[in-house]
């Protein structure tokens, strides 16, 4: 299996669909996707938590070991690591490698809608790096997410990131082709954006030296879409608004039942 840093090629990006159950992941496997990306929002909904709620972490390191068996790299969206404690961030780190995740996202916002202080966030990257080595750590801006600072602000932190040890950045909300070309071309790792409907197109971030797409909490809140337009659909006697797979093809992407 080619490995998931290999993945990452600037005007090639990574299309990271992000999931929150079994049964999507292995649909997106058996369609032969190679990697897949949880999302935090999706996994803190369906254990009815808040998004990157500390409770969650439980949830978010079973659907690691749950994924672990399919035929497809995974990567942890583990919000900000559900601690302020370095140590504690990096053994979760440390415990997801050890189900088989292959990398982890860690972002650098707070609850309340405010930045983690630059000298802490370095220093919980550095001590993720130097616990787990071998994973790969998608150091997270939110900067442009919550219109904290000038894209010069995001370029700062994402160098920095890079110099204590994160294998990529993500920066979701930043989309203006300028602001993008500027970004990758001031980091040496590669850049990670999110896929912002009628914002970005995949063929749009690749021509600008984009390396990874992810798409975020997009399908879990398709999802839930889908299936009130479904229920709403039944109570009009009118047609579905998806032909969705059979039962007997989602059974056959289930693990058997043991003995």
């Amino acid at each position: 299996m080619t490995s998931f840093a290999a993945l990452h090629v600037p005007g090639r990006p990574l299309l990271l669909p992000n999931v929150w159950e079994f049964g999507f992941a292995a649909s997106l496997a058996a369609a032969g996707y190679p990697a897949v990306g949880t999302t935090s929002l999706g996994v803190s909904a369906a254990a009815g938590l808040a998004d990157g709620a500390p409770a969650s972490r439980a949830a978010t390191v079973a659907l690691a070991r749950t994924l672990a068996p399919l035929d497809l790299l995974v990567s942890v969206d583990i919000a900000d690591g559900f601690s302020t404690d370095p140590a504690a961030v990096a053994d979760l780190v440390a415990e997801l490698a050890e189900a088989g995740a292959v990398g982890v996202n860690l972002e650098d916002s707070r609850a309340d809608g405010t930045l983690v202080p630059l000298d802490v966030q370095l220093t919980l990257l550095q001590t993720v790096r130097e616990r787990v080595p071998g994973i790969f750590l998608n150091a997270r801006t939110d900067t442009q997410w919550l219109g904290a600072g000038p894209v010069s602000e995001t370029i700062t932190r994402a160098r920095m990131y890079a110099d204590v040890g994160a294998d990529g950045v993500f920066v979701p909300g930043l989309a203006e082709p300028a602001d993008v070309t500027a970004l990758v071309e001031a980091v040496e790792v590669p850049v990670n954006l999110l896929y912002l409907p009628g914002k970005v197109t995949l063929s749009g971030l690749a021509s600008l030296g984009v390396a990874r797409v992810s798409l975020g909490s997009t399908p879990y809140r398709v999802s839930l879409a889908a299936a009130l337009a479904t229920v709403d659909a039944v109570q009009n006697d009118a047609e579905l608004p998806l032909a969705p797979p059979s039962y007997g093809n989602v059974v056959a992407l289930l693990p058997e039942h043991s003995s």
